[in-house]
């Protein structure tokens, strides 16, 4: 969350509105991504009229399907009581840490979440889509332009550099994927990117809208209401 209050104002000051994914983390300040310190953080985007979607609660990374029936999953959470260790994990086991992230959200925002949620890294499996879709989720991913490096290693990815390459490469639909704050980057991406890259964006003619509102999401979020 190191950058979540000045991301909150660039979306405000533009006019924006986002689609959080939120999972239980470390953060610099507070007990927690969704602890209480951040609760009025999230409270007022809400109010703004983002949107929210689960992350999983501890960041739980897909690691591999596991053999035989019914479906089970090796996960390896970054987050919680037991983070960096492989657990198995069954269909209902991997349901409830997404709907543990969605849960809270609501409470934290008073808004109910999407019926969407993105997995850790991007990682999954047809397995695991199928499992958490039989629970009431879809999985977002995101575009290969609307990776936006934030994660990168500064010393070979400089802003200037991802900045140039989005502006040039995002095209209409196209989801973006940034982060509330990166521990590792060195040099922080949303500071010197987030707003020349919306400003850019509009300059070509492209606007903003949630996944509510995106065209391969819109049928799913309106027959799967939560």
């Amino acid at each position: 969350m190191g950058t979540a209050e000045l991301i909150a104002q660039v979306l405000r000051r533009q006019g924006v509105v986002a689609t959080f994914f939120a999972a239980h983390e470390p953060t610099q300040q507070g007990d927690g991504s969704l602890g209480e310190h951040w609760a009025p953080w999230w409270r007022a985007r809400a109010a703004e009229g983002h949107e929210f979607a689960s992350h999983t609660w501890s960041h739980a990374y897909w690691r591999a399907d596991l053999p035989g029936e019914p479906a089970r999953f090796r996960i390896r959470a970054s987050a919680g009581e037991l983070a960096g260790r492989d657990q198995t994990w069954d269909a209902p086991r991997y349901c409830e840490e997404v709907t543990r992230a969605a849960q809270r959200l609501q409470a934290l925002t008073g808004r109910a979440p999407l019926p969407l949620f993105r997995a850790p890294g991007g990682k999954t499996s047809p397995r695991l889509l199928a499992a958490a879709k039989a629970c009431g989720y879809a999985h977002v991913g995101w575009a290969p332009a609307g990776f936006l490096g934030d994660e990168l290693p500064s010393d070979r990815f400089p802003n200037d550099m991802l900045l140039k390459r989005a502006l040039r490469d995002i095209r209409s639909g196209d989801i973006l994927m940034a982060h509330l704050g990166i521990w590792s980057r060195q040099d922080p991406w949303a500071p010197a990117v987030l707003e020349p890259l919306v400003a850019g964006l509009k300059a070509r003619g492209l606007c903003f809208r949630t996944l509510r509102q995106h065209p391969a999401y819109s049928g799913w979020i309106a027959a799967n209401p939560r």
